[in-house]
């Protein structure tokens, strides 16, 4: 599937008509949840003003951060423990293979030299490979890559899973050394920047 189609507009004004995933893959071992448990409570997101339905809770300031299990590049598991009891910011993206995403990607990648206490990982559902492409490609070290792909997990539990297209949606996460959530921006237009300046003012207030 080319990703990079779902974020042009066709000619004709129509967005791209895309056959719904089945998320009946089997659950990897150790693995905290399986697609097929996914539950919609009616949110959406947009992309080119098309509604498309996202799976998980709408997550607020406040809440504890939910656990997850996701891989590194190289294909090791990753769960909210293993991220470490610094302040975090989980950066979401649909693809590193879109301009937004990847712009998103080099922004925080250029803050984090400037940053003190605070680490940053991007999420997406892009294959570990191609995260590790991305990285070596564009000198991205600071920013840690996790990938999504295996089970879902991370986008179902913080809500940004679009289960038809089986990507993430844009997402900025704050959490705190105690796994508070501080700063939450779910950016409602999925070809939109987020709020730079809101989370990394919100991740150095929670130093």
């Amino acid at each position: 599937m080319n990703l990079s189609a779902h974020f042009t507009l066709k000619s004709n004004g129509k967005f791209p008509k895309v056959p719904a995933c089945k998320f009946n893959r089997p659950q990897a071992s150790g693995s905290i949840v399986t697609l097929g448990r996914m539950a919609n409570d009616g949110r959406s997101t947009i992309l080119r003003d098309n509604s498309l339905a996202l799976a998980g809770p709408e997550l607020k300031a406040g809440d504890t951060a939910p656990d997850f299990e996701v891989v590194d590049p190289n294909l090791q598991p990753v769960t909210l423990k293993d991220t470490g009891n610094k302040v975090r910011i989980f950066s979401v993206v649909p693809s590193l293979d879109t301009p937004v995403c990847d712009a998103q990607t080099k922004r925080f990648e250029d803050a984090a030299g400037q940053l003190d206490g605070i680490d940053i990982y991007t999420i997406s559902m892009d294959l570990p490979f191609a995260q590790k492409r991305f990285a070596g490609t564009f000198g991205v070290d600071r920013v840690k890559m996790l990938s999504d792909h295996r089970t879902g997990s991370f986008g179902e539990r913080y809500g940004t899973l679009i289960k038809d297209l089986r990507i993430e949606s844009r997402a900025i996460f704050v959490i705190d050394e105690k796994n508070k959530i501080r700063h939450v921006e779910y950016v409602k237009e999925v070809a939109d920047h987020p709020n730079y300046d809101a989370a990394l003012a919100a991740a150095k207030s929670a130093t």
